[in-house]
């Protein structure tokens, strides 16, 4: 049985699925005024990056998962969203349709990455969609970034920028060596960003581009291991990512459409 540890990343007190591979971790809980009883927290240790949670977003929770576990296999997901069963997806309770540990074990024996299914925008690209809803210099000051430190992934940025889907949400489940290496590219990146794309004019939800700059690279990256040949596609696995909280969805398309005709940056989340 390998040992399988997956972040369940959280701000609040929050009902947990009944598997202990899933470790709920307190993310930004440095800056935080109040301890979660039971909970890891992402301060803990000597190597983390709590502070810098308002940025980071639950990607503070993938450094300290990066730095201070020790597992077979490490993964990332939010008390709000999981990777969903692929027996069970039709239960009546949202949990009974969260990934269980048996189910991950067989996955594992033919892959080496998990993801979420992706995310199709439909009408607009990756690209386009992140500078209607956010800041397109966050897009072109992490080009640059790239094509100074890893002009490789150059091909791969362009591709991928172009395409209307993408695996959001920083969820995945990797092998403890490629999750390394994934975080060793990532957070290079994502630091010589916040360093040199300091802007405090932003409100404190666009001031969270650090995260979603990350979320996007993702797909960068992965693009990059499967074009090389580093990780096989037929080692990438993608599942359901199950939503614990009803979505409007209406709301949620007219923000859409509204940042998309308009140009109306989005104020929270949906």
């Amino acid at each position: 049985m390998s040992n399988i540890k997956i972040v369940v990343a959280t701000t609040k007190k929050y009902k947990m699925p009944d598997d202990n591979m899933y470790l709920p971790l307190h993310v930004g809980a440095m800056n935080s005024k109040s301890t979660i009883p039971g909970y890891e927290r992402d301060d803990n240790g000597d190597d983390n990056i709590s502070e810098k949670n308002s940025q980071y977003c639950e990607l503070t929770g993938l450094y300290w998962a990066w730095k201070n576990l020790n597992a077979d296999f490490i993964g990332l997901v939010h008390y709000r969203r999981y990777f969903g069963s692929p027996k069970n997806s039709k239960a009546e309770d949202v949990f009974d349709r969260v990934l269980k540990r048996d189910e991950l074990e067989e996955i594992l024996k033919t892959s080496s990455i998990v993801v979420p299914a992706k995310r199709n925008y439909y009408i607009e690209t990756l690209h386009s969609h992140y500078s209607h809803t956010h800041y397109e210099e966050q897009l072109t000051k992490t080009k640059s970034i790239i094509e100074r430190k890893y002009p490789e992934y150059l091909d791969s940025y362009e591709r991928v920028m172009s395409q209307t889907s993408g695996h959001m949400f920083n969820m995945m489940i990797m092998r403890r060596d490629i999750l390394s290496r994934y975080c060793k590219w990532l957070f290079d990146i994502l630091g010589e960003l916040e360093n040199e794309l300091k802007d405090n004019r932003l409100d404190p939800y666009q001031g969270r581009y650090v995260g979603r700059i990350g979320e996007i690279i993702f797909n960068v990256w992965l693009d990059y291991q499967i074009t090389t040949g580093e990780v096989p596609r037929y080692q990438i696995k993608e599942l359901p990512c199950i939503h614990m909280e009803r979505i409007n969805w209406l709301k949620k398309g007219y923000a859409f459409l509204r940042a998309k005709v308009f140009h109306k940056k989005y104020k929270h989340s949906f």
